[in-house]
């Protein structure tokens, strides 16, 4: 796995002191959320604690994480290895009290959401993950909002975040052939959406809906197509999520800031692609 990542690493500096051993940053920064342990707990064999955050928040505002998943997406794609048979859903994720805190000001150079995708409700504190994945379970897109937000209004975020580039000249793809999703996503907007894009959507009706179009009658209009059989490839999502819950870090988060709970998870989507 690091003989394929070492060379999406970025460069040492020409000035100034030498950078850590990026595999050792990165196995510590794994190490971190896979055991979802406080960062001065890290083994002194994975260096230094304050290395290895500061790695992890400097390459989230600098767009290395998003940058090596695209490397990684990109050679997926040269080997025809993705399927584009796409589902998408969100996951909720508990906050630790720890998670809270974080400075109201957010600095203009970092891409950090004012709320540090945060929610309260009477459940407490979390965070939702919304993500798309392929038809073999490996996360395409991903994105956090608070705990409380809606699936629906972010699909179109979520959509728009798959864009896998080409290793020879054409444009990045970011259209699947087939989008699954659950109930939630059942709206006039999103069918909409997909359907200008030309892309197959393959989502049930709720029953408000349903009975909600019998009482109009011929006004009601058409009911929109469903297949019954290939949204039985829907828990390829579901499994994607469980593969990513894996790491007790993000299962439950404990990070003050949204970029950098969002950098662990593109860490975990890097590394689950790298096993294929």
């Amino acid at each position: 796995m690091w003989d394929r990542l070492e060379p999406l690493m970025p460069p040492n500096p020409v000035r100034g002191p030498r950078w850590a051993d990026h595999r050792r940053t990165l196995e510590a920064i794994a190490w971190k959320y896979r055991t979802c342990s406080p960062w001065r707990d890290l083994p002194a064999e994975l260096g230094s604690f304050q290395t290895a955050h500061k790695s992890l928040i400097r390459w989230a505002v600098d767009g290395t994480w998003e940058r090596i998943f695209g490397a990684v997406l990109s050679a997926a794609d040269a080997s025809d290895d993705i399927g584009w048979t796409v589902s998408v859903d969100s996951t909720v994720c508990r906050a630790h009290h720890h998670a809270a805190g974080a400075g109201g000001k957010v600095a203009a150079d970092r891409p950090e959401p004012a709320d540090h995708a945060l929610g309260r409700s009477r459940g407490g504190l979390s965070t939702k993950v919304h993500l798309a994945s392929d038809d073999q379970a490996r996360p395409l897109a991903i994105l956090v909002t608070p705990g409380q937000a809606g699936d629906a209004p972010s699909f179109e975020a979520v959509m728009g975040r798959i864009r896998v580039s080409r290793v020879g000249p054409g444009r990045p793809r970011s259209r699947p052939a087939i989008v699954l999703a659950d109930r939630a996503y059942s709206s006039r907007a999103i069918r909409g959406h997909l359907r200008r894009r030309g892309i197959r959507a393959v989502i049930p009706q709720p029953a408000d809906q349903l009975a909600h179009r019998q009482r109009r009658g011929s006004h009601g209009g058409r009911p929109p197509g469903f297949d019954p059989e290939i949204y039985k490839k829907r828990n390829t999502v579901e499994r994607c999520i469980n593969r990513l819950k894996q790491w007790r870090g993000l299962a439950m988060r404990t990070d003050k800031l949204a970029i950098a709970y969002q950098a662990a998870l593109h860490l975990a989507a890097i590394l689950i692609w790298t096993r294929r």
